[in-house]
């Protein structure tokens, strides 16, 4: 298997998009530093009959690990944007413009404690490893097919169609492995967006709940959502930094390139949550129709949705709680990098047989 792909895809258990479809890569670039290192790594080694490379099982665990205490790291500025892009679903809008970051956070230390800054943290635990490994098969599955399907024997023709190849592989790998874990993200949304009244009391609770209350296709509410924002998503993030890895290595050749990976990897998972903000909050308050019994509010779809929330909240409510979402940018690619750097070291002494 290819080294280089199999990076690319275990990396992406960094990303946001398997709990939020605009974020879907948000450690860009430290999935393509990591493709480029293995890549010389495995030119040094093979000049010294060397093989310093972990097994698939192995990455897989390295990924899932390192994107799961990433997202531990920054679940308190993970809560804050889902409590904010929620609040338009109050009835008390007055309310809305007294809303600021530090307010809010305050008010959780003191209403709910400090550990509250951690609700539904397990859910996106629980959810990573899944993810990451359905995301993975199926990008191998769809790359293989692809390529079959393309007849890309030439080697010339091959190589100008692989770009093409891994973009859609990579698209449709994130669309599957959101779909099939997409019941998780849901409750992981549901348990954050609580505050003092706790409706659903972990994680079995609120999937019984849900099936009980909503019925079973209850916990894929906003799933259209989500699909439609994977395309796009990596379609930016992945312009945005090869644009601004290709200028900046022109520009200054001798960089780090430890430091121009993280740079543009946090300023393409910029432009991504900019550019996709939207479809993610109503994907977040599409999760919340009918919880905790509560009435419906948006009752005419994705497109309607839209409509309504511009209609009572104006443009600027799309982009409720975009300011924490920009904080977690950074620290979330440093922390995938070092985490999974860390990992692969460790893990590269048990053996590859797998």
């Amino acid at each position: 298997m290819n080294m280089e792909a199999r990076v690319g895809v275990v990396v992406e258990g960094g990303q946001r998009a398997l709990n939020s479809a605009h974020g879907a890569v948000v450690d860009a670039g430290a999935r393509k530093f990591l493709q480029q290192q293995q890549q010389q790594q495995h030119e040094h080694s093979s000049k010294q009959g060397l093989n310093p490379q972990i097994g698939t099982v192995q990455q897989l665990l390295a990924g899932g690990i390192a994107g799961a205490f990433s997202k531990t790291c920054t679940a308190p500025l993970a809560r804050l944007t889902i409590l904010f892009q929620v609040q338009g679903m109050q009835s008390d809008l007055s309310a809305l413009s007294k809303a600021s970051i530090w307010r809010e956070a305050s008010r959780i230390i003191n209403e709910e404690g400090f550990k509250a800054f951690w609700k539904g943290n397990l859910v996106t635990i629980a959810h990573r490893l899944p993810y990451t490994a359905v995301n993975f098969y199926a990008y191998e599955r769809y790359k293989s097919f692809l390529q079959s399907a393309l007849c890309l024997e030439n080697q010339r023709v091959k190589a100008g169609a692989d770009l093409g190849v891994h973009f859609v592989g990579g698209g449709l790998a994130g669309m599957t492995a959101a779909s099939a874990t997409y019941p998780l993200d849901l409750v992981r949304t549901r348990l954050a967006a609580q505050r003092n009244t706790i409706y659903y009391r972990g994680i079995w609770h609120a999937f019984h709940t849900i099936c009980r209350e909503e019925g079973f296709f209850g916990l894929y509410k906003g799933l259209g959502a989500t699909l439609l924002g994977v395309g796009p998503s990596i379609a930016i993030s992945f312009s945005v930094y090869e644009s601004l890895r290709s200028y900046w290595q022109l520009q200054r050749p001798d960089d780090s390139t430890i430091m121009v990976s993280l740079a543009c990897g946090s300023l393409s998972g910029i432009a991504s949550s900019t550019a996709m903000f939207p479809v993610d909050l109503v994907r977040r308050r599409m999760q919340l129709e009918g919880a905790a019994g509560r009435a419906r509010v948006y009752k005419t779809g994705l497109a309607g949705t839209f409509r309504h929330i511009i209609h009572s909240e104006g443009l600027r409510g799309l982009y409720r709680g975009i300011l924490p979402e920009y904080y977690k940018v950074v620290p979330g690619v440093g922390i995938v990098f070092m985490t999974y750097e860390t990992l692969k070291m460790l893990l590269s002494s048990i053996p590859t047989g797998y």
